[in-house]
């Protein structure tokens, strides 16, 4: 079959959640059928400017077709414009306007769509919010999919996000939670809903500490610093591990060293933004370093906002897919602080490694997750943040075992062989009612 994925921005180098899920599903699917991404020029979420070049392009196997953004976002405008219109009585041009404000405004795009859209067998649009799924469902509805990554936020109260959910030919969740919510804000809904979920590569099943007994085996996800200068091989090479001390070997030594972390540390990933919680998340974690605490707040990513100058906070930039893996492992506990979560990768990414995550008690999504597999905490104020925090640093006990429970959750719950399973069977299912 012939798909179109329409999603924001797509790259290696973006972040975002329904951004970096859109690129997992596109990889996968690409090895059975024809995929095609059609996205922006843009790189940058705040600002939509045109950083890619337009056109076509391939990313890992997959055509990523790019049409640029007609005008770059200014975000101080748009945030009045939208405390205006989530409180005061306002018209659908209206609403239009504030679509075209928030952006991403391509005109190419959804004109390629309106042209095109019969060469493909079945569109994906990748979350609710954003114009290229509002002005492109339009065009081909009984071939579309929505997987919505829908959550409480004000501004799926807005009326033309009804049309939203009620146009496509199936509905995606992410998880149980964000099926309810969906389910009862919005009752006039296609027939085809299925909970997807996304799938989770579990790291090989290895020994911790990560100690191979010959240089044959495989090696630890990453490369020591000191390899990296040993001048045969190349930088991701290691020697074999016998040459080294235990305390070398051990579970996230790598990153620890790279990053001169010692003793407990509580890694974030993801845009370091006041909206994905991060500015309660420091006001919450100087809390606990003044009652006692101490350990290291890392926060690895794209830094959107001005950190405190403080000696218990790391910022470790924007890391590779490996690297990324590395901290997930080095991590004593996993954070994550957003109120506003459809499914949360990092959590899942958190419990694929062993690590335990504490959540934010706002998002059910997370709660679910925590309750479901029992391999986390949540908080639903800072005193509880805090006092989470003590106990999972000091209950090496309790981590362990919440790390077993999170890594079985994630081999019961999201495989990968399941999700894709699902998106065949709603392919079919369109495909026969046309």
């Amino acid at each position: 079959m012939k798909l179109a994925l329409i999603v924001q921005r797509y790259g290696a180098e973006v972040l975002g959640g329904s951004e970096h899920l859109c690129r997992l599903v596109a990889e996968r699917l690409a090895s059975s059928h024809d995929v095609e991404v059609l996205t922006t020029c843009a790189r940058d979420y705040v600002t939509w400017k045109n950083e890619y070049p337009e056109g076509a392009d391939r990313v890992k196997g997959v055509i990523v077709r790019r049409f640029a953004t007609a005008a770059v976002r200014d975000i101080d405008a748009f945030n009045t414009y939208s405390d205006w219109i989530y409180t005061h009585s306002h018209s659908r041009a209206d609403e239009m306007a504030w679509l075209k404000q928030q952006g991403p405004w391509t005109p190419g795009l959804i004109d390629h769509i309106g042209r095109h859209h019969q060469q493909y067998d079945v569109l994906i649009f990748f979350t609710y919010l954003y114009a290229p799924t509002v002005l492109g469902l339009e065009l081909a509805p009984a071939r579309s999919i929505l997987v919505s990554t829908a959550h409480d936020e004000p501004a799926i109260r807005l009326e033309i996000f009804k049309d939203v959910f009620r146009k496509p030919a199936a509905l995606c969740y992410l998880t149980e939670s964000e099926r309810e919510f969906v389910q009862l804000r919005f009752p006039d809904r296609p027939l085809l809903e299925e909970v997807v979920g996304v799938g989770v590569d579990l790291p090989q099943s290895q020994p911790y500490p990560r100690m191979p007994a010959t240089g044959t085996e495989e090696e630890p996800p990453g490369a020591d610093a000191a390899s990296e200068t040993a001048g045969a091989g190349s930088a991701d090479e290691e020697p074999p591990a016998r040459e080294f001390a235990s305390h070398l070997l051990a579970r996230g030594a790598v990153f620890r060293r790279r990053h001169r972390l010692y003793g407990p540390f509580v890694l974030y990933g993801g845009r370091i933004d006041p909206g994905k919680g991060c500015e309660e998340l420091i006001e919450y974690f100087s809390a606990y370093v003044k009652e006692g605490g101490d350990a290291t707040l890392v926060l690895m990513g794209v830094k959107l906002m001005v950190l405190p100058e403080e000696p218990f906070i790391n910022f470790a930039g924007l890391l590779s897919d490996r690297e990324r893996l590395q901290a997930l492992e080095a991590a004593t506990v996993v954070v994550c602080p957003s109120p506003y979560e459809s499914l949360s990768l990092l959590a899942l990414e958190a419990m694929s490694v062993g690590t335990p995550p504490l959540v934010n008690a706002r998002s059910a999504v997370l709660v679910e997750h925590c309750v479901r597999s029992n391999a986390g905490l949540y908080y639903a104020d800072r005193d509880e943040f805090v006092e989470c925090l003590k106990l999972l640093v000091r209950d090496e006990r309790l981590r362990a075992a919440l790390g077993r429970n999170g890594r079985d959750y994630i081999r019961r719950q999201y495989r990968w062989d399941v999700v894709l399973g699902k998106y065949e069977r709603l392919f079919a299912k369109i495909r026969n009612a046309r």
